[in-house]
């Protein structure tokens, strides 16, 4: 598999490192929440915040710190404690999406 080069996440200097020292990567997308916990989280506070239908900016702010605070502990660590199960999953697609 050849890597391909983020340079938002991935500094050029790292990328040439990896190239030259022939390193195996594993790729997926930055923000792939098989692979990335907090996007799962980020979604849940935005589905909670949109439910709410805020109207203003200033409403918007209020309703993501009230909402923030619901989110309970138990959430992020079941969401870290499913990572090996997804890790092996996505190996198992080669990085393609699964369902």
């Amino acid at each position: 598999m050849k890597p391909k080069y983020n340079c938002l996440h991935t500094s050029k200097v790292v990328a040439k490192w990896l190239k030259d020292n022939k390193s195996k990567v594993l790729e997926w997308p930055s923000q792939s929440p098989d692979l990335n916990p907090i996007e799962n989280v980020w979604a849940e506070l935005k589905r909670h915040v949109r439910a709410r239908r805020p109207t203003n900016l200033t409403q918007l702010h209020q309703l993501c710190q009230e909402e923030w605070a619901k989110i309970h502990p138990t959430y992020c660590g079941k969401l870290v404690e499913g990572y090996p199960k997804h890790l092996t999953k996505v190996k198992q697609f080669k990085g393609n999406t699964h369902n």
